[in-house]
């Protein structure tokens, strides 16, 4: 039983790790929210821009269902939906399985997906500045906020938060010392 009990959380562990390791890294533009989990802590919930695409296949899209996305990326570097799909792709490792969070129908289908990753959590002492840095970044249009995801076979971890070519650890460090 105690095996058991240690590797449930030693396998997850594993899986992100390699993930982190071997993954292709993704840029995901965001929008804001920030919200606290008593049992896990501060994060900056993510919302991102790239999540929906039409599709004029006849495939009943039901809120809810699994989805694989594959992404590509666009001129400037973020990502984007190549396609979705509810088989799982062959051929290519950049692949997130999500689900699907709404579909709005005309004559064609726009899916809107709802990735599996949409928290960055934070050290308890820094998150009160990463959430004001990250807020005024959603503000001011000037500035450009995307989530740094690593994906490989249908697994996706956030590595990084990133403000105008900024770590949102390397900004909160500058306003700590700012304040001191």
């Amino acid at each position: 039983m105690v095996v058991v009990q240690l590797y449930v959380p030693a396998s997850l562990l594993f899986q992100n790790e390699r993930v982190i390791q071997f993954g292709t890294e993704y840029k995901f533009k965001t929008a804001p929210i920030d919200p606290n989990d008593p049992f896990r802590g501060k994060y900056i919930t993510l919302t991102f821009e790239e999540t929906s695409t039409t599709m004029e296949d006849s495939i009943s899209w039901v809120n809810g269902t699994p989805v694989y996305v594959t992404l590509t990326t666009d001129d400037a570097g973020y990502a984007k939906i190549l396609s979705l799909t509810d088989m799982e792709p062959t051929g290519s490792s950049d692949y997130i399985k999500a689900n699907v969070d709404y579909v709005l129908s005309d004559t064609v289908h726009t899916v809107f997906v709802r990735y599996p990753f949409d928290r960055f959590y934070m050290e308890e002492s820094k998150a009160p500045l990463a959430e004001q840095a990250y807020n005024e970044a959603m503000v001011d249009s000037n500035q450009v906020a995307y989530a740094l995801v690593l994906v490989q076979n249908g697994k996706a971890v956030i590595g990084d938060v990133v403000i105008d070519g900024i770590s949102i650890q390397e900004v909160v460090k500058k306003r700590q010392r700012s304040i001191k």
